[in-house]
This record gives structure tokens, C-alpha cells and sequence, in this order.
């Protein structure tokens, strides 16, 4: 644990820009499978079709193929990490501002070349976001720098998920995909003002980059803990990304408006954001990531159930507080335990292959919000919102289970 008080901790540059890479990182994400769904529920596509558009985040899962290149290839001006910023903000820009251009009623296909491109700019931004916070950040800074880019990670959803859809009862869709598009400034802003970290090590050939990444990983770890490492990535967040896979469509379909939900949104999500990110960061100081692991991942799985509470009420006795009480249960329990999972993988990363063993692993992390939300409409369709949300809750246990292999209690680890 640093020495340092914790509030120059909070308030220091280096937790400045982890603000800044959260927003840069949440922004397209969350347009993705927030405000696409509303806008395709919206032109009346059902909700089979809405889940399987789950699919076109599949760059995510394969992003670890080409971080190599990300680690090993330096861009002219900028260095190795802001030189790749620029690229793929400036292609996150066009991606987001072209969806201004394209309607579901004209077709499928080019939504989902859209969408897409979207997903391999931000997965791309996602491997040299993710390197640059690992490298800017102490062993011990680690805990709460993941939470405070995971917290504004969140919050970079409230312009998707929440002024977006409140334009969206005022303005025609054009004009808000282009006001949303316009938000991915921020990213710029990041990569104008960040210093250019220092690397441990920048490999010299390609076979270097590619290949000894897995097997650092592997030899380091010994197999058999690597494999369970990696299986409890995959599971620790599998039930709460299915949970929020058709989150504004399910709210749509509670009876609220595009405006109610924006609004709730807005004002619900951003206090838990805020004092989730700040609490959460000083408990992994004070506890350590992996007891962390073990508070936040009951909390998330908490979560689920206030989604279940809502869908099973009378349409009657549905109003905005509980609309709220579910929106900010799912903001604090959810983002403290995506908090926890990323500092957990970013300390299991080594720092001479960090891009893409980092790519490697926040990958395994995208597989069951890609594979399985893809079915989430169809489930809805066939058991109905209330059962859905309660296998959400079953399937987040087995992920808990794993914590004494992975995580054990007893073992604090910053």
C-alpha cells in the first residue's frame, strides 16, 4: 500500500487522465449496446434481431490478434501509444458520426457495417488505452486508477444512454448520432495532453511480439492456474453482461420513454458513478484487489435482481423511483465489480508484453457479452423478462465460485 494520502491519490494528474481514458473507452461501447438497441426498438425491429446485433462487437474477442502490432509498430509523431490513440479516435469519429447517414428501414447491412467499424476502432483504442493506463500507473496505484477508469468508463454511458435518448424525442436521429459522434473529443483531448509513457521494453521483430506474449503468460502463471485465470475472467462478469444486454429496450418495453429513461439515467447513474468510483478505489487500497473481487462480484450479482424486481411489478405500480432504484443499483454494483476484474487483469499482465497479453485478457472479458448477449433476445422472447433476469442471477455464481482458486481471500495482493 503507497504511503501517500489518499486524496492526492484521487486528485492526482495521473488519476486525471484515467478519467479521461474511461470516457474515451465507455463512449462507443456504450453507443453500441445501449443506443443502437433503443434506436433499432425504436424503428420497430424486434428484439431477436436487436440480440444478435450483440455479434458485431465480435472485434473485442479477436482484438488480441493485431495489439501485437500495436506493441511492436511506432506511428510517426506521436510515440507508440498517442500515435494509436489519434488513429483510431479520429476512426471512432467518422465511425460514430456515420450512423447520422444510415436507417434500418433502408436495410441491415449497412447498420451493420456501421457497427462493425465502430467495434474494431474501439477495440483498438481499447489495446493502447489499456497499455498506456498500466503504464502510468503504480503496482499500488492500480486498484483505484481501474476504478476511476472504469467509473468514468460508466459515465461516458450517460451520453448514449441517456442525453442521446432524451434528444431523441426532440431531434431527429440524424442530428443526435452526430451530437453523440461529436463527445469522442474527449479522446482527443487525452491524447493531446498525455506524455508519452515510458515502455519497459519494445520488441524488436514480429515473432517476438506475437509469439512470446502467450508464452510468457503461460510459463509464468504454470498452466494449469493460467487456464483457471482465464476461465474466471470469462465467468466473473458473464451474468451482469447478459443482465444489461437489452437494457434500454427492456426499460422501452417497462412502459417509460425515451425521455424518462434518459432523464432517470442521467440523475441515478451519475451519484453512483461518482461515490462508487471514489469508494470503491479506496477499498481496493485498503483491502486489496482480490478480497475486492469477493465484495464487489456479491454486489453485482446483488444487482441483477432489481432488474427482475421491475420487470415482475404491475404496469401500474411502475414508476420513476423504481426505474431509478434500478438504474443506480446497477451503476454502483456493476461498475465496482468491472472495476475490480480490471485491475485483477492488469496486475496479472506483465509489463514487457503489455499490450497484448492486456488484449489478451479484456478479450476473454468481451466473449459472454458478445456470444451470449447475442441469444438475450431471444430468451426474453421465450421466458419473459422476470425468468431471464433470474438465470442472469445463476449464471453470475459460477464465477464467484472460482474466487478461492484465483483470488484467494487469505492472499490480499494489491
Amino acid at each position: 500500500m503507497t504511503d501517500q494520502p489518499w486524496w492526492r491519490l484521487v486528485f492526482s494528474r495521473r488519476m486525471m487522465l484515467c478519467v479521461l481514458t474511461g470516457f474515451a473507452s465507455g463512449l462507443p461501447l456504450f453507443f453500441l449496446f445501449q443506443l443502437v438497441p433503443g434506436w433499432l426498438r425504436d424503428q420497430q425491429v424486434d428484439l431477436g434481431t436487436i440480440g444478435l446485433f450483440a455479434l458485431v462487437q465480435f472485434p473485442y474477442t479477436w482484438k488480441f490478434l493485431w495489439s501485437p502490432l500495436m506493441d511492436r509498430f511506432e506511428l510517426p509523431l506521436l510515440g507508440l501509444r498517442r500515435g494509436w490513440m489519434l488513429l483510431t479516435q479520429l476512426g471512432l469519429l467518422l465511425a460514430l458520426g456515420s450512423f447520422a447517414f444510415i436507417s434500418p428501414q433502408n436495410g441491415l447491412s449497412m447498420v451493420i457495417v456501421a457497427a462493425v467499424l465502430v467495434a474494431v476502432f474501439s477495440a483498438s483504442q481499447d489495446i493502447v488505452i489499456d497499455a498506456f493506463r498500466r503504464e502510468i500507473l503504480s503496482d499500488q496505484e492500480l486498484g483505484l486508477g481501474n476504478a476511476v477508469h472504469i467509473n468514468a468508463y460508466r459515465l461516458a454511458g450517460l451520453v448514449p444512454g441517456s442525453l442521446s435518448l432524451i434528444l431523441a424525442d426532440h431531434l431527429p436521429w440524424s442530428t443526435v448520432f452526430l451530437i453523440t459522434a461529436a463527445f469522442m473529443g474527449v479522446g482527443l483531448l487525452l491524447t493531446a495532453i498525455a506524455p508519452e509513457p515510458a515502455h519497459e521494453r519494445h520488441p524488436m521483430s514480429l515473432e517476438q511480439a506475437v509469439v512470446e506474449p502467450f508464452k510468457d503468460f503461460f510459463s509464468r502463471h504454470g498452466v494449469q492456474h493460467a487456464v483457471a485465470v482465464l476461465v474466471f475472467m470469462v465467468l466473473y462478469k458473464l451474468g451482469d453482461n447478459m443482465a444489461v444486454a437489452l437494457q434500454t429496450p427492456f426499460y422501452m418495453d417497462m412502459g417509460y420513454s425515451k425521455s424518462e429513461i434518459g432523464l432517470v439515467a442521467k440523475h441515478a447513474a451519475l451519484w453512483p458513478v461518482l461515490v462508487g468510483s471514489l469508494i470503491g478505489g479506496l477499498v481496493m487500497l485498503k483491502v486489496g484487489i482480490n478480497r475486492s473481487l469477493w465484495l464487489f462480484g456479491v454486489v453485482q450479482c446483488a444487482s441483477i435482481f432489481g432488474y427482475a424486481l421491475l420487470a415482475s411489478l404491475n404496469p401500474e405500480a411502475r414508476n420513476l423511483w423504481w426505474l431509478a432504484g434500478v438504474v443506480g443499483a446497477e451503476y454502483l454494483g456493476v461498475g465496482l465489480g468491472a472495476a475490480a476484474l480490471t485491475a485483477y487483469i492488469a496486475r496479472e499482465a506483465s509489463r514487457t508484453y503489455l499490450a497484448t497479453q492486456l488484449a489478451l485478457l479484456t478479450a476473454l472479458t468481451a466473449v459472454p457479452r458478445v456470444i451470449a448477449n447475442a441469444a438475450t433476445g431471444y430468451m426474453v422472447e421465450s421466458m419473459g423478462w422476470v425468468h431471464f433476469f433470474m438465470l442472469c442471477a445463476l449464471v453470475a455464481i459460477p464465477g464467484l465460485l472460482m474466487l478461492p482458486k484465483v483470488a484467494p481471500w487469505a492472499r490480499r495482493q494489491d
